[in-house]
């Protein structure tokens, strides 16, 4: 059962009446009254989060209890390697099922969160949590009391199976703008050890771009550290992808209100390519320098950076839609597929041969917020995190919903949790496991 969908038994107990709400605690009909006022407590709003709530409680015991139950009948660790050892099942479905398994298998546990600054440590509201290439280090954007956004870099070294300790470091940099997209870039490397940290898609009117070196945040002499390397204003900025193919060295792009601009960030050169839709979402492709944005219109399309501007739309390639604004976008490794969420809670794989969608993936929800996708390849899985604040872990190649992971907090628009999901959390020898960040907490679900 989706605990974010309206399953309340009013129809199996008593008929339902226009205007009635019908206790089964109480067993009696009350009469519901417009408004949503605090001094009605009687509002569909109002029914609707207490019966949420209860839920949310629900599970949580069921979680603290692992009363959970496995996602397919019979599934079970003895009777995998019994299958597997007759023959049954071969190595790639024995290992498919075993990660199910584990899933199905992990348990909250809380981080304690240290920082040079004790006055830093816990503080402020998480609201992004992006993790680098080698999941060593997590970016964050916290909520700041006042107003606006103050980032930071949780370094995962001191994440292991016994110490659930990390270290976060923050600087003075802050804004008081909504920050909409975060994403990690390289001056000198794929890989984000050797990185610089790109900071993009601040909203507003007018908006900006920046690029802060992951240098600002560390434990060395402030003294020493750079300023911010790029900063620049823009109207208002509602994605961002940074560019890793060879042939568009040093480029990331921002999705904006009608347009897209991708800038060179050493040469200052920029192109812009006119849509006829805010870009709410984007992504380079690695083997190509290919650009795939997803719109409020729910159209999605891909740019060729190395073409010069061209007035129309004659410039866009692949063409795919959805029925809402697409909110999400990510490529598959092989560059055959992309996956994509919209505002209507539907994630769809498409195929960019065919440009048709060959599956969905259902239980999310979605209604107006920007929620990103997390896809992991090598455990075939796929996370999101939704707008009732339930976390859904999804398998790959079916799209069976594996697991419902509830919420440690109550649900509330400013209460959502960011996850990031790796088999390696804290570098080659890392942990396995997802992180969530929600309100000013940080939670480690080991995958073990």
């Amino acid at each position: 059962e989706d605990p974010s969908s309206s399953s309340s038994t009013q129809s199996s107990v008593a008929p339902e009446l226009p205007g009635f709400y019908y206790d089964p605690e109480k067993n009696r009909y009350f009469r519901l009254l417009p408004g949503h006022n605090n001094h009605n407590p009687l509002t569909k709003d109002s029914i609707h989060h207490k019966t949420m709530e209860c839920k949310r409680l629900r599970l949580l015991q069921e979680e603290e209890k692992q009363n959970r139950k496995t996602t397919r009948a019979g599934l079970n660790s003895s009777v995998l390697l019994q299958k597997r050892q007759l023959g049954l099942l071969s190595s790639t479905s024995y290992c498919r099922l075993v990660h199910e398994l584990k899933v199905n298998c992990m348990q909250r546990r809380k981080i304690e969160i240290h920082s040079p600054d004790s006055s830093v440590a816990g503080t402020n509201n998480f609201k992004i949590i992006v993790a680098d290439v080698a999941c060593e280090r997590i970016f964050t954007v916290n909520d700041v009391e006042h107003g606006g956004c103050k980032y930071g870099i949780i370094n995962l070294s001191g994440l292991g199976k016994e110490s659930l300790t990390v270290e976060m470091y923050d600087n003075l940099y802050f804004t008081n703008r909504k920050v909409n997209s975060v994403c990690w870039a390289s001056l000198t490397h794929p890989d984000s050890h050797f990185s610089k940290l790109c900071l993009m898609g601040i909203a507003e009117t007018p908006g900006c771009a920046s690029l802060l070196p992951a240098s600002l945040f560390s434990s060395t002499n402030p003294g020493d550290r750079p300023g911010m390397l790029c900063s620049f204003k823009i109207s208002t900025a509602w994605s961002c992808a940074w560019c890793l193919n060879p042939q568009a060295d040093n480029c990331f792009s921002t999705g904006l209100t009608r347009r897209v601009l991708v800038t060179n960030v050493v040469t200052g050169h920029r192109q812009t390519f006119g849509t006829s839709s805010d870009v709410l979402a984007q992504q380079f492709a690695t083997q190509t320098p290919v650009l795939y944005n997803g719109c409020r219109s729910g159209e999605i399309f891909s740019i060729d950076v190395r073409q010069r501007n061209r007035k129309g739309q004659s410039w866009k390639a692949t063409r795919l839609f959805h029925g809402s604004a697409v909110t999400s976008l990510h490529l598959m490794e092989a560059e055959h597929y992309l996956m994509a969420a919209d505002m209507a809670g539907k994630i769809k794989l498409w195929d960019l041969r065919t440009a048709k969608c060959v599956k969905q993936y259902k239980g999310h929800h979605n209604e107006y917020a920007l929620l990103p996708l997390h896809v992991n390849e090598e455990e075939g899985l796929l996370i999101a995190v939704g707008q009732d604040c339930y976390t859904r872990i999804w398998s790959l190649q079916d799209a069976h919903l594996l697991r419902t992971i509830p919420s440690p907090h109550p649900s509330s628009k400013d209460a959502i949790p960011s996850v990031v999901f790796s088999s390696r959390l804290g570098g080659s020898r890392g942990v396995p496991g997802l992180l969530m960040a929600v309100k000013q907490d940080l939670y480690h679900f080991s995958y073990n």
